[in-house]
């Protein structure tokens, strides 16, 4: 199910300001995120070009690049190397913006790419035109365009990073109820990537949704980590089992080491992978930072990434078997997680937090008082009344056990539960 084009509304606005500035333009983010959708939907109402890599030679990968654009250009030349291409580029009478979507894929064949580019940028390229060089691996496009020693460091006048959509957007493209629960726990399934979301039909509940993209015969998303992980030049089996260690609970570095029998030491580097990739994330106690704690934790950061490895890679075999209440169970214990990101990013700043006996979900500075904390539990269900006063006498009587408590003197409380998705 094709959906309709929604929101992307500060993309749209920064691509408007790089088409008429003009230059180098970066656009980078994950596999199905939706670049090119966005990329489509903006060059079409500005007849810009476009052409998307293949994975090929050298050569093979010029004439599909000319042959995308040929019909566009004034030119009775068939380039056959890139800077032939870029001097028929330079030689047209008429603006024009392109995009090279999956521009990694020309970089990985021919090395010297971004230095032919960068003399042509420096010294060619017509004014007023812009080149957009867009592509999947968050690793990659930063090698390429955010490291000092790359040739096309500081070309770009802008580098925009495609983020996942949020649960607004995806009620709005997928005719779903913002306060219904299972509408969160259907976000949940597909988190904030619009090509999942084609999966999303009215009527259906999240079970059967989990059901047509995880565990049905052949389903869609049975190699997507292996694919996301290629994507971002991640490979080996320890990628994997690294994130089903996490998937699974070891979220500590020293439980992931345990859990893939090797030192913890050596774990470094594929963790630093993995974050870069932003396939991970790593998280602190809130007011403690790398160098001040060892108390890390790392999460897997995508709803769809951590659902693969939380709940369809250690249920795929049994999952048959299940009840419907015990599939319904798994899926909402795995949205529980989904909804405890969901409160934290409603307020600036905010983080867990965790000491010997002590666990708060949510703590971040107050923006309605400075000095102030605010310390919040957060439950997936609707709480009564009762339920609510309870959960709070719990949650002051935490604060009192905690080191936090020492230094920060102003405090207000917080309970949120699934109520606020009607907020």
């Amino acid at each position: 199910m094709r959906l309709d084009f929604v929101d992307r509304n500060p993309e749209l606005r920064e691509l408007d300001a790089a088409g008429k500035r003009g230059g180098l333009l970066v656009v980078y983010g994950r596999r199905r995120v939706g670049k090119t959708r966005l990329l489509g939907q903006w060059l079409q109402a500005r007849d810009g070009l476009y052409s998307q890599a293949i994975e090929a030679q050298r050569d093979l990968q010029i004439q599909q690049v000319f042959h995308d654009l040929r019909a566009r250009l004034e030119t009775q030349i068939v380039p056959k190397t890139w800077p032939e291409l870029l001097e028929i580029l330079a030689l047209q009478k008429r603006r024009w913006i392109l995009c090279l979507d999956e521009f990694p894929y020309l970089t990985a064949v021919d090395a010297s790419l971004p230095s032919q580019l960068q003399k042509w940028l420096d010294h060619s390229l017509p004014r007023g035109c812009l080149l957009i060089l867009a592509g999947s691996s968050t690793r990659m496009m930063h090698g390429l365009f955010l490291h000092r020693a790359a040739p096309l460091y500081g070309r770009a006048t802008k580098l925009l990073h495609v983020q996942p959509m949020d649960y607004t957007a995806f009620c709005r493209a997928c005719g779903q109820r913002e306060d219904d629960m299972q509408s969160f726990e259907k976000f949940a399934c597909v988190g904030g990537i619009p090509k999942y979301w084609e999966f999303v039909e009215r009527g259906r509940d999240v079970v059967t949704l989990a059901e047509s993209l995880y565990f049905d015969f052949a389903p869609y998303m049975e190699q997507e980590p292996q694919r996301i992980l290629r994507d971002e030049g991640v490979i080996g089996l320890n990628a994997v089992a690294a994130l089903e260690a996490v998937g699974r609970g070891a979220e500590r570095p020293s439980e992931i080491a345990s859990r893939l029998g090797t030192a913890q030491t050596n774990l470094s580097r594929l963790l630093q992978q993995l974050l870069d990739a932003s396939i991970l994330r790593r998280e602190l106690p809130f007011g403690e930072s790398v160098r001040s704690t060892k108390k890390i934790l790392y999460r897997i950061h995508d709803p769809t990434m951590r659902f693969w490895f939380r709940v369809y890679s250690p249920h795929q075999s049994l999952w048959r078997t299940y009840t419907a209440s015990q599939k319904k169970k798994l899926i909402h214990d795995h949205a529980a997680t989904v909804f405890e990101d969901f409160c934290r990013a409603r307020f600036s700043g905010a983080q867990r937090y965790w000491e010997r006996n002590v666990e708060l979900d949510l703590v971040a500075p107050d923006p309605g008082e400075r000095n102030r904390l605010i310390v919040a539990e957060i439950k997936w269900r609707r709480l009564s009344v009762a339920e609510r006063k309870n959960v709070l006498r719990q949650l002051e009587s935490k604060w009192s056990r905690c080191s936090l408590r020492a230094r920060h003197s102003q405090v207000r409380f917080e309970v949120l539960d699934a109520s606020l998705l009607i907020k």
